[in-house]
């Protein structure tokens, strides 16, 4: 019997932890003013006739803060990442030197951090709501089961727990994010 409540309770921290980790990737994709490799994420070029993502034909690094420099692994990739980049629409100017590709990342206005800071509250939120949901169906499973009430209450008190839990980890998150989003 508390074999069946426990895994419901596993399943439960699972699919909470799996909402909290899904945050942190989005989380990612929020540039934050620095420079960071993940920002080409989504940049691909044509490589041979097929889509291939950036990081697999050229190294990206940041030699600054506000600085990503792309040095492509054939030379002749130098127009076809520069291309790609442009056509990706992430907002950002490639300067091709010849030898490797420069990308200046312009400082964010205020405005535009106010921006990210609500689609980071967004992303937290949508965190948030996963957790409840995960919480809703674990206590449906409790309910569902022929386990006592007193032992129902006490699973379904280590569920809130779970959550509380869960909520403050997505809290404390989007807190360092928005301090780094807003740190000028």
């Amino acid at each position: 019997m508390n074999e069946e409540m426990d895994f419901i309770v596993d399943t439960a921290k699972e699919q909470m932890d799996a909402a909290i980790k899904h945050l942190e990737k989005e989380l990612l994709n929020i540039r934050a003013g620095k420079a960071n490799p993940v920002m080409l994420s989504s940049v691909t070029i044509d490589y041979y006739g097929s889509q291939t993502p950036l990081t697999q034909v050229a190294n990206v690094n940041t030699p600054d803060a506000r600085t990503l420099s792309i040095q492509p692994w054939e030379k002749n990739l130098i127009g076809e990442i520069e291309k790609a980049i442009l056509v990706a629409n992430i907002g950002f100017t490639p300067m091709n030197n010849g030898e490797s590709i420069i990308i200046n990342i312009p400082p964010l206005t205020e405005e535009r951090r106010k921006q990210l800071v609500k689609l980071a509250k967004g992303e937290a939120e949508n965190a948030k709501v996963s957790i409840r949901s995960a919480r809703k169906e674990a206590n449906q499973e409790i309910k569902k089961s022929d386990a006592s009430e007193d032992v129902q209450k006490n699973y379904e008190i280590d569920i809130q727990e779970l959550t509380d839990n869960s909520i403050q980890k997505v809290d404390q998150i989007i807190a360092l994010k928005e301090k780094e989003i807003l740190t000028v």
